[in-house]
């Protein structure tokens, strides 16, 4: 154990001395292995980041919530296009029905959006407002958190109270210099609305603000203005499962009330569709998944010109060095550890070519992060740990031959070769 370990610092020592006194070859040679480490780590690195950043804008909508839709989340809209379009959307007495009758939820709520409208208070005014109008278990259903104030409650979701919850930047454009926005009233198409809640600022993403400029209102208070059953108005019934509950037994509960509303016959196909998170983490997944390997495959091959570079300047290193190679084994060094000896000196180099690539991925990411607002660009341990176990794995292949080369030399004809 004492050899070997001495066997490998004095490789690793000579790998240093190799670097110094061939700089400029050695630093050619490490510059594959650089770029081609920069290049896989640095196409995970964005991958994982837009990944994580689009799971966690889909946090809210729940691992034990199920969605009433037409369109199911698993498939491509265009491909059954006209199948899913003709479908109707979920409605008002749907909802009362699911409400009603599946004992398995534990919240149920439809929302509605409303586009098109103004929000003024006082001189400060915004157009084209979406307009979110649901029933009151949608604040606790989509887990909205709040800077201050509240969702509306059940008594203001059945009279169709004329309340108000802002989004962060709604509240901030309307209420520059009001410290709380909460009690005041604004308008919307000259209707008086009060502020109960504002809610707290999601910031930029990949699927946009959030509901950082959305506006929610009781869906029984814009039933008195708009057609709620309303293609235009998008709505959609979400049911969150009850504790103990799967999302099988729940989506099973709401077929079965569904199709009676609907008086689907038994032999009829449902003519709605029930979607889930895990539907929509599996599509992104798989689109991650290709990209990440295409950028992979794009990686190995500059990797790959990294690992002849370094498999030449081994075989330089082992020509240079035959006289010593000779020297060492007439003196009774075994033939495994010469191959030791060169094998730990291409791994060091192509771990010091990695460790490079690393460096630079990171300061991309710092670069990065100063430009794009919508995601935050971060190195993983996942992608540390891959980047030195690829660093390893070229050394091993590119080092390998020639280190074998060397350990197979006859001592006599190689001292006879250098001297």
């Amino acid at each position: 154990m004492f050899v070997l370990i001495k066997i490998i610092s004095e490789a690793v020592f000579q790998a240093l001395q190799e670097l110094w006194n061939n700089r400029l070859r050695t630093f050619l040679s490490v510059l594959g292995i650089t770029i081609g480490i920069f290049c896989v780590i640095a196409v995970q690195m964005m991958v994982e980041s837009v990944q994580r950043n689009v799971k966690q804008s889909f946090q809210r909508l729940g691992d034990d919530v199920v969605y009433v839709d037409r369109f199911p989340w698993s498939e491509d809209p265009s491909a059954n296009w006209w199948k899913y379009i003709r479908r109707p959307f979920p409605k008002l007495n749907e909802f009362k029905a699911i409400q009603e009758k599946v004992p398995s939820a534990a919240a149920v709520t439809l929302r509605i959006i409303v586009r098109g409208q103004d929000l003024k208070y006082h001189s400060n005014s915004i157009e084209n407002v979406p307009m979110a109008a649901g029933t009151h278990d949608f604040g606790s259903i989509f887990n909205l958190e709040f800077e201050e104030g509240r969702f509306f409650n059940q008594i203001e979701s059945q009279v169709g109270s004329n309340v108000i919850i802002l989004g962060n930047t709604l509240a901030t454009q309307l209420f520059p210099s009001v410290s709380a926005a909460i009690g005041r009233e604004v308008r919307m198409s000259g209707k008086k609305l009060r502020v109960v809640g504002v809610l707290k600022r999601e910031g930029k993403s990949l699927l946009g603000d959030g509901f950082d400029e959305i506006a929610f209102l009781p869906y029984n208070y814009m039933r008195r203005y708009v057609d709620t059953n309303s293609e235009n108005m998008m709505p959609l019934v979400a049911v969150k499962a009850a504790e103990g509950v799967s999302i099988e037994q729940l989506k099973d509960d709401i077929t079965s009330v569904l199709r009676a509303e609907r008086k689907l016959k038994p032999k009829e196909e449902d003519n709605f569709a029930l979607n889930q998170m895990s539907l929509l983490t599996a599509v992104i997944d798989n689109v991650f998944a290709v990209i990440n390997f295409a950028g992979f495959i794009i990686g190995i091959f500059a990797i790959l010109v990294g690992g002849f570079g370094i498999a030449n300047i081994m075989f330089v290193s082992v020509k240079e060095r035959t006289g010593i190679i000779g020297i060492k084994k007439s003196l009774g060094a075994k033939n495994y550890f010469i191959l030791i000896e060169f094998l730990v000196e291409a791994i060091f180099l192509c771990i010091l070519g990695g460790f490079l690539g690393l460096v630079l991925v990171w300061l991309l990411s710092l670069l990065g992060n100063n430009f794009i607002e919508s995601f935050k660009l971060a190195v993983s341990v996942k992608n540390i740990q891959t980047g030195i176990m690829l660093s390893v794995i070229v050394g091993i292949l590119a080092g390998f031959i020639p280190a074998l080369s060397a350990a197979r030399m006859n001592p006599v004809e190689a001292i006879r070769q250098r001297f």
